[in-house]
């Protein structure tokens, strides 16, 4: 094309459904990246790089902007994900750093905490538009056209044997990825559509239950979520998480089970001091506010730590869990200080650089 891009923008990315196990078959298998899902479109003067939310993220990634510029080719469209690898992994807090408004930080960050981008998937190359191609081929010509990428530009590994991709489910995740990705051989690139699959890593852990937040639709009978504590080394309860997938009525159920914790629920309470939002409003707290959580009212209600809830988690995120907990049922044989972090199961270490190596 002489100028502009091969597909305007925006483009809805294609999605995956969650399952337990990798699926059998014609698919191909690639490993699913921790960070911020990106597509790129490179027109013959330009870079323009979209979110999942169809926004501009170019301002954010000053540096991979450039990098784009230098590997992608012209008329070429690619799906992927922005990252920010470290020695010890993939680092999602130094990634979510980098929506400052601020100008002079983010070029502060890229900098000290560069990002990359991993190529996975391809909607147009030469200026044609081939979403309509199988993936087989899609990924065939996703090779060919980054042939000559460098640094910090990647393509994501791929596999056809499900042997090889269970075992990268397994080791994969000490570099900080966190699941595996299945992509039917014959299917075309369909956006917005749950077209993949993916498998994520699945545990459990025993919480104690040490506040709650009130469902928006029902502040006052309906909890909307609830908040998870682990005890560390020194005895103190940190908050991990919150699970928060109940149906209606459950929502309704719990609201009753909790009210008797409620009473004089401050009395000792371990996150006492967090009560006064205002106070600690930068800290990570049950309420506290964040650049990412939009005004959102994040008050919380505190219950007596007295009740233990097993949930189930994927990964950890430092030491809280990387996504909302799914609960699972509640523990009456459990007590609240046998809720503590060395329950979790530790990942081994495995470098980055390996993954490309698979």
């Amino acid at each position: 094309m002489a100028s502009g891009f091969a597909i305007d923008p925006p483009i809805e990315p294609m999605l995956a459904k969650l399952a337990t196990a990798l699926p059998q078959g014609p698919f191909l298998y690639e490993p699913k990246w921790d960070g911020f899902r990106a597509i790129v479109f490179r027109s013959d003067s330009d870079v323009y790089i979209q979110s999942r939310e169809l926004k501009p993220l170019d301002r954010y990634f000053p540096e991979l902007h450039e990098a784009l510029a230098a590997n992608v080719p012209p008329g070429t469209i690619v799906d992927g994900e922005i990252v920010i690898p470290t020695v010890d992994g993939l680092d999602f807090d130094a990634l979510q750093q980098r929506l400052h408004p601020a100008a002079s930080r983010v070029a502060k960050l890229a900098k000290e905490t560069p990002s990359a981008f991993v190529a996975f998937d391809l909607l147009a190359v030469d200026g044609r538009d081939v979403r309509e191609s199988p993936q087989r081929e899609r990924r065939v010509a996703l090779e060919r056209a980054l042939s000559s990428i460098a640094r910090p530009i990647f393509v994501t590994p791929v596999t056809r044997d499900v042997k090889t991709a269970t075992d990268w489910l397994a080791r994969f995740e000490g570099a900080g990825l966190d699941g595996v990705v299945a992509k039917p051989e014959d299917g075309t690139y369909q956006p917005g559509v749950r077209a993949m699959i993916k498998v994520k890593h699945a545990r459990t852990a025993d919480c104690v239950v040490a506040g709650f937040r009130w469902h928006v639709n029902g502040p006052g009978r309906l909890i909307g979520s609830l908040l998870l504590g682990l005890y560390d080394d020194r005895g103190r309860l940190q908050h991990v998480g919150v699970t928060s997938s109940f149906s209606m009525a459950r929502r309704a159920e719990l609201a009753g089970e909790l009210e008797p914790l409620r009473e004089r629920a401050l009395d000792g309470h371990p996150w006492r001091e967090w009560a006064d939002f205002s106070a600690h409003a930068g800290g990570r707290v049950p309420g506290g506010q964040s650049r990412w959580s939009a005004g959102k009212d994040l008050s919380w209600e505190p219950v007596r730590a007295e009740r233990v809830c097993e949930v189930k988690y994927d990964h950890m995120q430092g030491d809280r869990f990387r996504h909302a907990a799914v609960f699972l049922r509640w523990r009456p044989d459990k007590s609240p200080h046998e809720c503590r972090y060395d329950q979790l199961e530790v990942t081994p270490a495995f470098e980055l650089e390996n993954v490309f190596g698979a």
